[in-house]
């Protein structure tokens, strides 16, 4: 079943990932490096290009294809990507759960964005995907994501030592996860 493109605020939509968004996704990187750098690993130089995206995107849209992933970005009405909400790490059986991750632009913040795509995203992974559960998780100083994870109904399960490596050293994570539905899984 296609994932329908989805107004998510006033100009913004959520939609999945496209090939066509290699050279939006870059600029976006490029316009945000400096924003996300405190809360993602080290990035090659490379991963700022068009070709380091092309890559990635290739990757993303295989392991959607694959039904590992559901990659999806933030678009402005002028066509700039200004966020993502991802999906990846899909696991069927009697675990039916994947890892949730995002990011908004520095430029969009405080407009409900993040919140508005993360509950988008449980919908996907309830309605499209057939998932019980998604998890995510935030640096403990992340007070921001966590807002945003509790208001859109993910609970705290604990908290992760070195559990990722961000920004050149393991960090200690806070681990959330929010219950989709409690049918039996399709095995």
């Amino acid at each position: 079943m296609p994932i329908d493109t989805e107004e998510i605020a006033a100009g913004v939509t959520l939609r999945p990932l496209a090939r066509e968004d290699v050279d939006a996704l870059c600029a976006a990187y490029v316009a945000n490096r400096g924003h996300l750098e405190p809360w993602e690993p080290v990035r090659p130089e490379s991963f700022f290009t068009a070709a380091g995206q092309s890559e990635r995107v290739h990757g993303l849209l295989r392991q959607y294809a694959e039904g590992a992933a559901v990659p999806m970005v933030l678009a402005a009405a002028d066509g700039r990507i200004v966020g993502t909400s991802t999906l990846t790490g899909i696991t069927r059986g009697p675990f039916c759960s994947s890892h949730l991750g995002y990011w908004i632009a520095a430029d969009q913040q405080n407009r409900g964005l993040a919140s508005a795509a993360v509950a988008r995203m449980c919908r996907i992974a309830r309605d499209h995907v057939g998932l019980h559960r998604i998890e995510a998780s935030t640096l403990l100083g992340n007070t921001g994501s966590q807002r945003v994870l509790a208001k859109c109904g993910f609970e705290p399960i604990g908290m992760a030592p070195h559990y990722l490596h961000i920004n050149g050293a393991w960090r200690d994570c806070r681990l959330f996860q929010r219950i989709l539905h409690d049918r039996d899984p399709a095995l």
